[in-house]
C-alpha cells in the first residue's frame, strides 16, 4: 500500500466523520423547529447527551459488540470492553486494506451510533421524562444498535445472506424508527393531540430552524454517504455523492406534489422531511445507483412522507412531533427494499433476501426497544405529569427558557444547595 494513498484514504475518512458530526447540529436544529418554543431547551439537552452517551458508550462496549472479529455467520459476539488499536502496522496501514486507521475506524463508525437514538428523541419530544429518555438511549445503543449492525457490517449472518446495506437505511435509520415506533407506542401522543372533536395539530415554533437543520442533515449526509465508500477512492466518493443530492432533491418533490395533491397546500415541513427521506432511501444503495435510479427512489420516498404522516398522526393515532417515523422508518425500509429493485443487484433473490434481513432487524429492534421502554413505564415512569407537559419541559425539567426571558442564573435546585 502507497503511503500517500493511505493518507489520502484516512484524511477522508476523517473528513467525513467531520461531516456526519454536523449532522447531529442539523438534527438538533430540526427537532427544536418542531417542537413548540416552551419545549426548545429540552431537545436540545437531550441532543447533546445523545452524541455524548453515544461516543462513551461505543468506546466502552458498542465497538467491540458490533465488530467483535466471528467467523463469517454469526449472531453474537464481544470481544471486550474498550479500545485497543493493534500493534505496530496493524492499526495503521495493514488496516483496513490501507483505508483508514484503527481509531479512524472506532470515531466514524462512533457517530453513526449516536444517530439512532437521536431518531428516538424527535419522536417522543414534549412528554418524555428526561432520565427516563438519557436510560433507555444509553442502552439502546450501547446494545441494541451494536448487536444488528453486526449482523451485516460486522460480518453476522445477514452479511453471509448477502443482504446489502451500503451506509444503513435499515441498520441506522430504520433501527432508530423501529425504537422510536415501539416508544411512542407506549409513550401516548401529546395533551390535546387528540380529541372527541377531531385531531388538534400542535405546530412547531421555527420554521426557519427546521430547515436549517434539514440543509445541515442534508450537508452531513455527504459524510454519511460519501465516508462509506470507507477510501477516497474518487469514482466511489463522486458517484455516492451524485445519488444522494439527487435522491434529497428528488425527495423535495414528490413530497411537494404528493402533499398539495393531499392537503391542497404547499406544506414546508413536507417538504423538508421529503428532502430527508429521498436521503434516507438512498443510502442503502447509493454505491449502486444510477443518476436516474437514484432520482426514482428518492421521489417514491418523498410520496411517502406525506402518506405515512397521514397513517400514523390519522389512522393510527401515533403522535410523532417531527415524523421520524415516517422519515426513517418507512424510508429505510423503502431504501433497503429498493436494493433489490433497482442498481447493480437488482433481482428477486436479493429483494427477498433484503425484505427478510430489514425485517430481522426490525423485529429484533422493535421487541428490545419495546421491552426496555416497558421496563421503564412501570418501573420510574417515562411520562412528564400533565403540569409539567402544560407548562413546558424547559421550565418543568431544566429551570430556563429557550428565548431571552426568565434565564436562572443557577441551575434548578441552586438556592437549596447552598442553603
Amino acid at each position: 500500500m502507497n503511503e500517500a494513498l493511505f493518507t489520502a484514504n484516512n484524511v477522508w475518512m476523517l473528513v467525513a466523520t467531520v461531516l456526519v458530526f454536523i449532522m447531529h447540529l442539523g438534527f438538533a436544529s430540526l427537532e427544536a423547529g418542531f417542537v413548540q418554543r416552551k419545549n426548545t431547551v429540552n431537545i436540545l439537552f437531550k441532543n447533546a447527551m445523545i452524541i455524548s452517551i453515544g461516543l462513551l458508550t461505543y468506546c466502552i462496549m458498542g465497538f467491540n459488540l458490533m465488530y467483535p472479529g466471528l467467523n463469517e455467520g454469526g449472531f453474537f459476539g464481544f470481544s471486550g470492553f474498550g479500545l485497543s488499536m493493534p500493534e505496530g502496522d496493524a492499526g495503521g496501514i495493514a488496516y483496513a486494506d490501507g483505508g483508514y486507521t484503527y481509531w479512524t475506524d472506532f470515531i466514524f463508525q462512533a457517530m453513526f451510533a449516536a444517530t439512532a437514538a437521536t431518531i428516538v428523541s424527535g419522536a417522543v419530544a414534549e412528554r418524555i421524562k428526561l432520565e427516563s429518555f438519557l436510560i433507555f438511549a444509553t442502552i439502546f445503543v450501547a446494545i441494541s444498535y451494536p448487536i444488528t449492525g453486526m449482523w451485516k457490517w460486522g460480518g453476522g449472518w445477514l452479511n453471509a445472506a448477502g443482504f446489502y446495506d451500503f451506509a444503513g437505511s435499515t441498520l441506522v435509520h430504520a433501527v432508530g424508527g423501529w425504537g422510536a415506533l415501539a416508544a411512542i407506542i407506549l409513550l401516548g401522543a401529546r395533551k390535546g393531540k387528540y380529541t372527541s372533536s377531531g385531531i388538534k395539530p400542535i405546530p412547531g415554533h421555527s420554521m426557519p430552524l427546521a430547515a436549517v437543520g434539514v440543509f445541515l442533515l442534508w450537508f452531513g449526509w455527504f459524510g454519511f454517504n460519501g465516508g462509506s465508500v470507507l477510501s477516497a477512492d474518487p469514482v466511489a466518493v463522486s458517484l455516492v455523492f451524485v445519488t444522494t443530492a439527487l435522491a434529497a432533491s428528488a425527495g423535495a418533490i414528490g413530497a411537494f406534489i404528493a402533499s398539495y395533491l393531499l392537503f391542497k397546500s404547499h406544506d414546508l415541513s413536507m417538504v423538508l422531511n421529503g428532502i430527508l427521506g429521498g436521503l434516507v432511501g438512498i443510502t442503502a444503495g447509493a454505491d449502486l445507483m444510477s443518476p436516474t435510479e437514484a432520482i426514482l427512489i428518492g421521489a417514491i420516498a418523498g410520496v411517502i412522507i406525506p402518506v405515512a404522516v397521514v397513517t400514523f398522526d390519522r389512522r393510527l393515532k401515533l403522535d410523532d412531533p417531527v415524523g421520524a417515523t415516517s422519515v426513517h422508518l418507512v424510508c429505510g425500509l423503502w431504501g433497503t427494499l429498493a436494493v433489490g429493485i433497482f442498481g447493480a443487484k437488482a433481482g428477486l433473490g436479493q429483494l427477498w433476501v433484503q425484505l427478510y434481513g430489514t425485517l430481522a432487524i426490525g423485529a429484533f429492534t422493535f421487541a428490545f426497544a419495546f421491552g426496555l421502554m416497558y421496563l421503564l413505564k412501570v418501573t420510574i415512569g417515562i411520562r412528564v405529569s400533565e403540569e409539567f407537559e402544560e407548562r413546558g419541559l424547559d421550565v418543568s425539567e431544566h429551570d430556563m427558557k429557550a428565548y431571552g426571558e426568565s434565564i436562572s442564573a443557577e441551575p434548578a435546585g441552586y438556592e437549596l444547595l447552598v442553603k
